[in-house]
């Protein structure tokens, strides 16, 4: 499958997804005029990529400064696809990055990890 590249821009954010090494990265901002219109073909690709791995290691690192309410939503289809992935059998670590004062994108991590146990999920507070 051929890697995803969306350059980030001031209100979306970078995605490197690597398909062929099992790396996703999302960094950056997200708040899209249209959330839906920027994550629906990115949620589209990851999982036709996950449909088609079974027992893969996937490593999944998301550094988001900040996100709406909007973005939110889209991003917890994203998570959600990578937690069945996780419960069909793939390994799927999550690395969450966030600003070490930031509470907000820190409590939003400990959500999905409540939220979609089946993934390996690693927090990494980072200092500016």
């Amino acid at each position: 499958m051929e890697p995803l590249f969306i350059a980030a821009s001031p209100t979306s954010p970078e995605v490197d997804f690597r398909f062929d090494q099992h790396t996703l990265s999302i960094k950056g901002e997200s708040y899209p005029e249209n959330a839906a219109a920027f994550y629906g073909p990115v949620i589209a690709r990851v999982q036709a990529y996950l449909d088609s791995y079974k027992d893969a290691e996937i490593t999944v690192n998301v550094s988001l400064a900040y996100f709406n309410s909007s973005s939110t939503k889209m991003l917890f289809t994203f998570f959600e696809a990578l937690n069945n992935a996780a419960i069909a059998g793939n390994q799927v670590r999550l690395n969450w990055y966030h600003d070490e004062d930031d509470d907000t994108i820190l409590e939003f991590g400990q959500e999905l990890q409540d939220d979609f146990g089946a993934l390996d999920f690693h927090d990494h507070a980072v200092s500016n």
